[in-house]
C-alpha cells in the first residue's frame, strides 16, 4: 500500500460479480489452511440461515463463509485472514438478540461461536467460573448450583443464549432489581482483536483496579472491538428458593406508585415484574394461564431472604396502600415458579397477537415509570396499535413491545414510528434507549442522540484505537 494512502473496508458486494466470487474463492481457501473441513461453512442456503438476529427492521445480507471454530488459536487465524484481506467479521452467539447486533452483510465473514461451549473451570473457593464463549447461560447457571453457587444474570432467553452473546449486549434479566446485570460479574477476558493478537483483561481475584477497567469496556461493545474468547465470571452463594407475590392493580399508574414505595423503603426483592393488561390477556390467549383479565396492571414480587412470607406481607401491604385491588402471595417454590412462567412468557405471547413484535427497551429512572407507561398507552391510540408492556419495574427496564402485521406496510410502517416515538419519550424522561438488548442496527441513529457529539466522538476514537480497518462488525452501535 502506496504511503499515505486510506483504507477502507471492502465488502464483496462492491466488486464486480467476477472479482467477488473469485475473492470469495481465495477467502475460503485461507481459511481452511488452518481450520477443518467442517468448521468453514460455504453453502448459501446454510449460510443464510446465519444472516440476522431475532430483531425486526434490521437489513441483513448473506455472508460468504460462516466459521465455527473450536479454540482459540482458529479464531485467532479467522482473524488474521480477515485483517490481511479486509473483509469484516461479524461474531455471533445464538441470535437470540433484539437489535440487530449479530446481522451478517453479502459477502462477510460470520464467526459464530457456538462450538466453543466448554465449562473449563468451577471454583467453590474463588467464587469464579472460567468459560468459552458459546456456553448457554442455563447451562452455566445449573451447573454451578451442583457447587452451592449462583450465578445471577438470566435473560428472558436463558435457555437459549450464550455468555458470549450477554457479555456483547451486557443482557440484563428479571434478577437484576438484586443482583444486577451481566457486566457486574464479568471479572476477566481472554480476546481475540482485529489483527489476531490474544489480549488477557482483567482478573480472577476478589479485588484489582490495575489500569484501565477494559474489561467493562468490552461488555456491551456487541464484538465491536474485539472477540471474546473466555471469561471469568463472578458467582455468589446460592440463595434460598424465592417465594412471589401477585398483586392486581386498577391502573398502571397504581401499579407503578407500589413500585416506588417498595423501593424507597428500603425492600430488596429479588425480583420485580410488572406486566400491563394487554401482556396479562395475550399469555392468557397463549397458555391459558389462568391470570386476572380484569386487572389494568399485574405486579410480581419476589424474595430469596431466610424469611422471604414476612417480606412479602410487607410489600403486601405496600400494594394495597398504592391502590391493590387483590394482593396474593404464592404458598411454595412451585406456585412461585408458574406465576414467574407467566412472566417469562410475555414476549412469544404479544408476538403471537399479530405474528410479528418491535421490542424495545427503554430504562427509565423508577420515578417516570408511570409517565412511560402511560405515554406508550397514547402511542398505541395514536398508531391505532397494540402494544403491550411487560417490564423489570424494579429498575425502571421496561419492554414496549409492539404487534403488528408485517405484510402491510401502512401498520409496519406505524409500528416503526411508535417505537421511534417510546424511544424519544424515553430520552425525554431521563432515561437511556436501551437498558440490555444493545445498540446493533436498530438504534445506532438514537444512540447519537442519547450520547451526544462529544460522546460519540470518544467512542468512536476507542474503535478506531482497537479496529483501525473497520473490520469488526462495521455497522453496529454507530
Amino acid at each position: 500500500m502506496a504511503p499515505g494512502a486510506t483504507l477502507r473496508i471492502m465488502s464483496r458486494i462492491e466488486a464486480p460479480r467476477d472479482d467477488a466470487t473469485a475473492a470469495t474463492g481465495d477467502l475460503v481457501g485461507r481459511l481452511l489452511g488452518a481450520l477443518p473441513a467442517d468448521a468453514v461453512l460455504t453453502d448459501p442456503d446454510v449460510t443464510a440461515s446465519y444472516a440476522h438476529d431475532m430483531a425486526s427492521f434490521c437489513p441483513a445480507g448473506t455472508p460468504a463463509v460462516v466459521v465455527l471454530p473450536r479454540t482459540v488459536e482458529e479464531v485467532q487465524h479467522v482473524l488474521r485472514v480477515a485483517t490481511e484481506l479486509r473483509v469484516p467479521v461479524v461474531p455471533q452467539g445464538a441470535r437470540t438478540g433484539l437489535s440487530g447486533g449479530a446481522n451478517a452483510h453479502d459477502g462477510w465473514i460470520v464467526l459464530s461461536l457456538t462450538r466453543m461451549d466448554r465449562i473449563l473451570e468451577i471454583s467453590p473457593v474463588d467464587r469464579v467460573a472460567v468459560v468459552e464463549p458459546g456456553v448457554v447461560n442455563a447451562t452455566l447457571s445449573r451447573a454451578v448450583r451442583e457447587h452451592g453457587l449462583y450465578y445471577p444474570p438470566d435473560p428472558s432467553s436463558w435457555e437459549t443464549c450464550t455468555i458470549g452473546g450477554n457479555i456483547g449486549t451486557a443482557s440484563g434479566g428479571l434478577c437484576c432489581v438484586k443482583y444486577g446485570v451481566t457486566a457486574e460479574y464479568v471479572l476477566g477476558l481472554d480476546v481475540v482483536l482485529a489483527d489476531g493478537r490474544l489480549m488477557s483483561t482483567g482478573r480472577r481475584t476478589a479485588k484489582g483496579v490495575a489500569g484501565y477497567d477494559l474489561t467493562r469496556l468490552f461488555v456491551g461493545s456487541e464484538g465491536s472491538l474485539g472477540i471474546v474468547v473466555r471469561a471469568v465470571l463472578g458467582l455468589r452463594p446460592a440463595p434460598p428458593a424465592q417465594l412471589v407475590l401477585a398483586a392486581e392493580f386498577p391502573s398502571a399508574r397504581a401499579a407503578c406508585d407500589a413500585v416506588c414505595a417498595i423501593m424507597a423503603g428500603g425492600h430488596v426483592p429479588s425480583l420485580l415484574e410488572l406486566m400491563d393488561r394487554t401482556t396479562v390477556r395475550a399469555v392468557n390467549d397463549l397458555a391459558r394461564m389462568g391470570l386476572p383479565e380484569t386487572t389494568e396492571a399485574l405486579l410480581l414480587a419476589a424474595f430469596d431472604t431466610p424469611d422471604p412470607a414476612a417480606d412479602l406481607a410487607a410489600v403486601g401491604a405496600l400494594c394495597e396502600a398504592a391502590g391493590a385491588t387483590r394482593v396474593v402471595p404464592a404458598d411454595d417454590p412451585a406456585e412461585s415458579e408458574l406465576l414467574l412462567q407467566a412472566r417469562r412468557l410475555s414476549l412469544t405471547a404479544l408476538e403471537a397477537v399479530k405474528g410479528t413484535t418491535m421490542i424495545d427497551d427503554v430504562c427509565v429512572p423508577r420515578s417516570r415509570l408511570a409517565d412511560l407507561l402511560d405515554g406508550v398507552e397514547r402511542v398505541a391510540e395514536r398508531h391505532r396499535l397494540t402494544i403491550g408492556v411487560c417490564a423489570h419495574a424494579g429498575d425502571g427496564n421496561t419492554h414496549p413491545t409492539v404487534c403488528f402485521d408485517a405484510a402491510d406496510p401502512d401498520e409496519s410502517r406505524r409500528a416503526r414510528a411508535s417505537f421511534d416515538e417510546i424511544m424519544a419519550l424515553g430520552l425525554e424522561l431521563g432515561g437511556t434507549i436501551t437498558g440490555e438488548h444493545g445498540v446493533g442496527v436498530l438504534k445506532k441513529d438514537w444512540l447519537a442522540r442519547e450520547l451526544g457529539p462529544v460522546g460519540l466522538e470518544m467512542q468512536r476514537a476507542v474503535k478506531q484505537t482497537f479496529d483501525p480497518l473497520g473490520i469488526l462488525n462495521p455497522g453496529k452501535l454507530f
